[in-house]
This record gives structure tokens, C-alpha cells and sequence, in this order.
């Protein structure tokens, strides 16, 4: 049942091996199921392999959200273009931070004031009814300001934060006594000095599309990048932990009958709700909730917090 299916002798000889009996292979998970719900007699009369691997590779994505432990890090080195590309199976971020000489993580924080590489345009006025853009004209005259040919150039402010983070001129509106709190009291959103990044969204953007951008303090910092994957990236990720092989059965079960013609939909109300709780038991278990690890937490409830 298990991925690990060799003597002993076999287990302790490479590191490949190591842990893998914890897990279940999506070959196994599709074979199972099979001989348990497919067949005469059986909830399901008849199927094709093809269909039963299709939603089971659809709830191993679905559960690698907020079931299974589908974390991943990452680490690698800011280069001076301070761009890094997103991980081929990037689906989320969880946490990015840099590591220091003493092998500490400091949290970087992302910036969400304004947009860091804007959509920038180049502009000449020619005259009272025509801006010139750098390959193409906006016809100010006409209320929607339709883009005629246009052609995008470097974002100035990508290009600013590129050259270094520093604080604004005095005579700007944001003073540097608003940026450290002395005037105004402290924002703790913006309390950190581990730097920022952002992560460009705008899909039109092809260059610097699917780029982690990091501002100019990071510049040859080591970062590590925490990350969600669907577990789709490869067939040696395509594997289920033990604790959630029931929820994988229930929740093909569902998706087989949810999708069926001519099916009774209390049969397909029924599952719905064992799958909902298979996926709860299977929560619990992956949780992994040790006793003596609360009660050292609630150890610390006598302690008195001063704010």
C-alpha cells in the first residue's frame, strides 16, 4: 500500500527511501478505489481509468490548499536585478524572509501602498488634442482616451527603487519623521526594516511577468521562499499521506456521481457529506496536534502581558 515496499535491507540503503511509507502513490490511490467502489453491485457499475485519475489528480490539488502539508521552501540568492523568478509549480506564497549570517529568518513584507512597475508611457505633447506616447498617440478630445499603437517604456519607479531605497526629501509630503514615527506615532503595517517585495500580477506584462521583485536593501541577500504547490508538478509529488487516503476515495466517490447523468441525488447528497467529514478527519489528523506541546503552550496563560 504504502510507496515503500522492499526489505529492510532495501529501506536503509539510500536516502530516497527514507519516510516513504508514510504516503500512498496516486497508482495505488486510482487501483484501490477501483477494486472498492467500481464494479457490480457497486456504487459505481462502470468507469474508465482515465476518468477516475482525472479527479484524482483534481483532489490531490484541491486538498494540497489546506489539507495536505504542501509547503515548500526555497532558497536563493538576490541577484542585482533584484528580480527573482516565481517557482515552476508557484501556486501561493506563504512567507519570503532573508536569511543572515547567523542563519536567522527575518520576514519580508510585501508592499501593497502602490504598484512598484507600473504601466509607463512616454509622453510629448504635440498639441492641445493629441498626447504623443512613445509609438502611438492619445487622443485627449475623445472621453474614453483610446491608445493608438502604443508602446511601453521602462517604469520610472521600478527604476528609481532599483538604484536604492531612501527615504524622501524633507520638502516632500511624506517627511522622514512620518516614516519613523517620531511626529506621528508608529504604523505597525509598516513597521519593518527587512525590506519588501511584490509580485507583478498584471498578465499583459510580459517581460517581468511571474517575477518576484525585491527593493535594493535585498541586493546579494540570501532569501527563502515558502510556498504552495497543487501537487501536480511532477508523478514523485503525485502521493498521499496515509492519514488522507480515505478523504482522496470519498472525494473521487463525489466527483464521479456529481458528474454522472441520470444519478440519485440523494446518493450524491450522501457523499457529499462523507466526503466533507473524511476531509475533516483528515484535517485533524495531518494537523498533527501533540498533547505535551499544548500544555506547554497553556503553561504560558499565567503569564501577565504588558502592551
Amino acid at each position: 500500500m504504502g510507496l515503500y515496499t522492499g526489505n529492510l535491507g532495501n529501506y536503509y540503503a539510500g536516502l530516497e527511501t527514507f519516510g516513504s511509507y508514510q504516503f500512498v502513490s496516486l497508482t495505488d490511490i486510482i487501483n484501490n478505489f477501483r477494486i472498492a467502489y467500481v464494479g457490480e453491485d457497486k456504487i459505481i457499475s462502470k468507469i474508465s481509468r482515465a476518468d477516475i485519475k482525472f479527479h484524482a489528480m483534481r483532489g490531490i490539488q484541491e486538498l494540497s490548499y489546506d489539507t495536505f502539508k504542501s509547503c515548500k521552501n526555497l532558497e536563493l540568492e538576490i541577484p542585482p536585478s533584484l528580480l527573482l523568478p516565481l517557482p515552476h509549480d508557484y501556486v501561493n506564497y506563504v512567507k519570503i524572509s532573508w536569511v543572515d549570517s547567523s542563519g536567522r529568518c527575518h520576514t519580508i513584507r510585501e508592499c501593497k501602498a502602490c504598484p512598484k512597475d507600473p504601466a509607463s508611457y512616454a509622453q510629448e505633447p504635440q498639441d492641445e488634442s493629441v498626447v504623443s506616447l512613445g509609438g502611438g498617440d492619445i487622443d485627449v478630445t475623445d472621453a474614453s482616451l483610446n491608445i493608438i499603437n502604443p508602446t511601453q517604456d521602462e517604469s520610472t519607479t521600478w527604476g528609481n527603487l532599483q538604484n536604492g531605497s531612501t527615504p524622501p526629501d524633507e520638502n516632500e509630503d511624506a517627511s522622514i519623521e512620518n516614516l519613523i514615527g517620531a511626529r506621528y506615532g508608529l504604523d505597525p503595517q509598516q513597521a519593518n526594516t527587512n525590506g519588501c517585495f511584490w509580485i507583478n500580477c498584471n498578465k499583459s506584462h510580459k517581460k517581468y511577468n511571474g517575477i518576484i521583485y525585491f527593493d535594493s536593501f535585498l541586493a546579494g541577500k540570501n532569501v527563502t521562499i515558502q510556498y504552495i504547490s497543487d501537487g501536480l508538478a511532477s508523478d514523485d509529488e503525485m502521493i498521499v499521506h496515509k492519514f488522507a487516503e480515505e478523504a482522496m476515495y470519498k472525494h473521487i466517490a463525489h466527483s464521479i456521481l456529481n458528474t454522472r447523468a441520470n444519478t440519485d441525488r440523494n446518493i450524491v447528497a450522501t457523499f457529499k457529506k462523507e466526503r466533507f467529514a473524511a476531509v475533516r478527519n483528515a484535517k485533524l489528523r495531518l494537523s498533527n496536534i501533540k498533547l505535551e506541546e499544548i500544555t506547554q503552550v497553556l503553561r504560558g496563560k499565567s503569564k501577565w502581558i504588558k502592551h
